[in-house]
């Protein structure tokens, strides 16, 4: 794949090999081998920390609205200090660091000071300590790996979570002190340690398969899972990564990143993309809905970031708002490399009026590109930079990766092999024998379809998860992934997402997700209404029963058709396995917690709308 999209950018020109065998599985490499990569990450910051001390690695909000700043020779400093901290409290991959925080500057140096002595840290999602009843997953996770420490920049809010998960003899690292029954320090007396000879000899021992890190998976189907990170996966997949972006070697990225560091996108992928390039990292506190993405655009009118990621709905309300502020737009595209979406399928308006945006500010189209890959993959695995006329197509496999395509059904599972992939899940052997084919495949659980049948060069669309697949009561396969980013583009932005419905029946229905800005904007008098009331308006339901009419005309046959809908009052819920952290809905989920609403789509009422049903207000 070229970089057709825009000659200021410099990216990837991958050579591509493939065989096919008698049983018509693929196997898919590049004939372009990996390049040489460091043994551990921090030995690209300490690189920086030394050819580039006063530059600035990471910066947030302050009390005031400034920004604070923390320089690579600060960081240095402040890491190998915490690092003789926690060597001094015997922490070690039996007792790491257990991280309850939002992604901040205290975060990151915590998690970096654990890493450069070769302790392992989790960053787990807050919401499993804020928004949970019983703190059910949270005392999983700590069973699972034994923390010797937990981190929280402010306590405050997680002091009910900590007194009922964590023993007495664990003690609490945090920026601000707070009385608790247990052992408190400050950061700023811990970062009074000195740092002796243990922490270099603790330094030279860390290599390619130290565990860096543990990430947990979003626990949708049992158990979260720790997911071991080896300094090799993470240095070989920021290799892979230097290769795609090749402009990342040109110049230092500037990274203005809300996703957080819990999940692998960002805490893996965009926190380690900075390091590895010597970039700088402002941390957005936004999030993609309508009040978090007040904050990250208000940092994109003062920063130009070089490389952006956001999800599908949030590139949704960005564009929304570039449309009224041209200095918005003038900033945002000004120094703009690349643009990256994941977590959904972009609808095909957003995708094409932020190209129109795009072109119209700077005069030509930068690369809008999406991949796939996860947690067990580091996550960067498959990834596609060249022009597309449409969302979707997640590329080619990166350097030092093979792809293995299996028939299933109509469709192929993909399976992956590379020095990126996890060796396994934390203390359960059982769960990483299943992970692994007989060739030492990881089943990530995906399929995909060729862009072009046979051709792999053309790249692949992602064809949904494998375990979200079901029959109508016909026996047709329902590819459930394809369907829902189908929908939401037929749609033209009056849903975000959707739950299909249907295993076992006659028809498709769905439980969707409203943009509520949106369908408020229909009904005389929205602004002031209840989200029920506007939900339940007439011109909302005439909107969209004319939209799925439109769906249903454009529909190939009975597996791609929706007939019915209802809108979903009440949103997916983390603590209950139903989003990730980056908004994805879980369909499993949704559908095991929301059976009687799928019961009473199908039975109808006036909450369901179905073709043919809905006059015009």
């Amino acid at each position: 794949m070229g970089n057709a999209a825009s000659a200021a950018t410099s990216v990837w020109s991958p050579r591509l090999r493939w065989h096919e065998r008698t049983d018509g599985t693929f196997l898919i490499w590049r004939d372009d081998p990996l390049g040489p990569y460091p043994d551990k990450i921090t030995e690209r910051f300490r690189h920086w920390a030394e050819v580039a001390p006063e530059r600035d690695w990471l910066a947030e909000r302050d009390a005031t609205g400034g920004w604070r700043r923390l320089t690579y020779g600060q960081a240095h400093r402040q890491i190998r200090a915490l690092a003789q901290y926690f060597l001094d409290l015997g922490l070690s991959s039996e007792k790491p660091v257990l991280i309850l925080s939002e992604n901040s500057i205290a975060h990151a140096v915590a998690a970096l000071a654990a890493q450069y002595v070769g302790i392992p840290s989790a960053a787990i999602a807050p919401a499993y300590a804020l928004v949970s009843e019983d703190f059910g997953k949270l005392r999983e996770i700590a069973e699972q790996i034994t923390p010797g420490l937990v981190f929280a920049a402010d306590p405050t809010p997680f002091v009910p979570a900590i007194e009922a998960v964590f023993d007495a003899s664990v003690p609490l690292l945090c920026e601000a002190p707070v009385a608790l029954g247990r052992r408190v320090v400050t950061l700023d007396q811990a970062f009074g340690t000195h740092p002796g000879p243990a922490v270099e000899a603790a330094y030279d021992a860390v290599g390619p398969d130290t565990v860096a890190k543990f990430l947990f998976t979003s626990g949708t189907t049992g158990s979260p899972k720790a997911v071991i990170q080896t300094q090799r996966m993470l240095c070989s997949n920021q290799e892979m990564v230097a290769d795609c972006y090749a402009f990342l070697r040109d110049e230092p990225p500037v990274v203005v990143d809300w996703a957080p560091w819990n999940h692998t996108a960002s805490g893996n992928k965009v926190f380690n993309l900075v390091i590895y390039n010597g970039g700088t990292f402002y941390i957005d506190l936004g999030r993609p809905n309508p009040e978090g993405m007040k904050v990250t655009i208000a940092n994109l009118r003062e920063i130009s970031p070089t490389w952006f990621f956001n999800v599908p709905a949030g590139y949704e309300m960005l564009v929304r708002a570039m449309r009224e502020d041209e200095a918005l737009r003038q900033n945002f595209f000004r120094r703009m490399q690349f643009m990256l979406y994941a977590g959904a399928g972009m609808a095909q308006h957003t995708w094409d009026e932020l190209l129109r945006l795009c072109e119209e500010t700077v005069g030509h189209r930068i690369i809008l590109g999406t991949g796939l890959g996860s947690t067990e993959t580091s996550p960067f695995a498959l990834f596609c930079t060249e022009h597309q006329d449409a969302a979707g197509n997640i590329g080619l496999p990166a350097q030092g990766i093979t792809v293995k395509l299996v028939p299933s059904e109509d469709k192929y599972e993909l399976r992956l092999k590379g020095p990126n992939v996890t060796p396994g899940y934390w203390r359960n052997e059982k769960l990483t024998a299943e992970a692994f084919d007989e060739e030492g495949f990881y089943r990530i659980g995906d399929a995909v379809r060729f862009a072009e049948p046979g051709n792999p060069k053309a790249g692949f669309f992602f064809d949904g998860r494998i375990a979200e697949n079901f029959k109508l009561d016909t026996g047709t396969w329902v590819a459930v992934g394809k369907l829902r980013a189908q929908l939401v583009d037929d749609f033209g932005g009056l849903i975000r997402d959707a739950v299909i419905t249907g295993a076992d029946r006659s028809e498709l229905g769905a439980l969707v997700l409203p943009v509520l800005p949106v369908l408020r904007a229909l009904v005389e008098g929205g602004a002031a209404m209840s989200d029920q009331e506007v939900m339940a308006a007439p011109a909302v339901r005439h909107a969209l029963a004319e939209k799925l009419a439109e769906h249903a005309r454009r529909a190939t046959g009975s597996a791609s058709r929706i007939v019915r809908l209802m809108l979903l009052a009440e949103p997916p819920r983390f603590d209950r396995g139903e989003i990730t952290d980056k908004g994805s809905v879980n369909q499993r989920a949704m559908l095991r917690n929301r059976a009687e609403l799928v019961e009473a789509l199908y039975a109808g009422g006036r909450d369901v709308i179905v073709i043919g049903t809905e006059k015009a207000a």
